[in-house]
């Protein structure tokens, strides 16, 4: 994937978490700055979720540990915004939408679900 369009990808995925926090039935905290992504939960623990351009890689930091994400073309049919759900962990397989959901709901003691549009 060329470079300008992994940041690309990044950037919309970021931005689709932070905005997500808004709708959630808890108070975190989302700052996004420098292409980090740091939701703050109410129990001072943390989730960071950032990029890793030279690997073409999402990294996400989380209380439960720590877990890579490529792309993966193969499972989209389409090139349009849902192209986000491509991600997939490099060691379970299993799709950033729903690890996110899953730690997002540990740390916050609350059922959350995050869904890329």
């Amino acid at each position: 994937m060329p470079e300008s369009v992994f940041h690309q990808r990044v950037d919309a995925i970021l931005a689709n978490i932070e905005n997500a926090m808004d709708d959630v039935p808890c108070d975190i905290d989302a700052e996004l700055n420098g292409g980090i992504l740091t939701l703050t939960f109410e129990n001072d623990t943390k989730v960071i979720v950032n990029r890793q351009a030279p690997l073409r890689e999402i990294w996400v930091a989380a209380k439960s540990g720590g877990f890579h994400f490529k792309f993966d073309a193969a499972t989209l049919t389409t090139t349009s915004p849902a192209a986000q759900r491509g991600w997939k962990d490099t060691r379970s397989g299993e799709a950033l939408e729903v690890l996110l959901s899953r730690v997002v709901s540990e740390q916050s003691g609350n059922v959350i679900s995050i869904t890329f549009a």
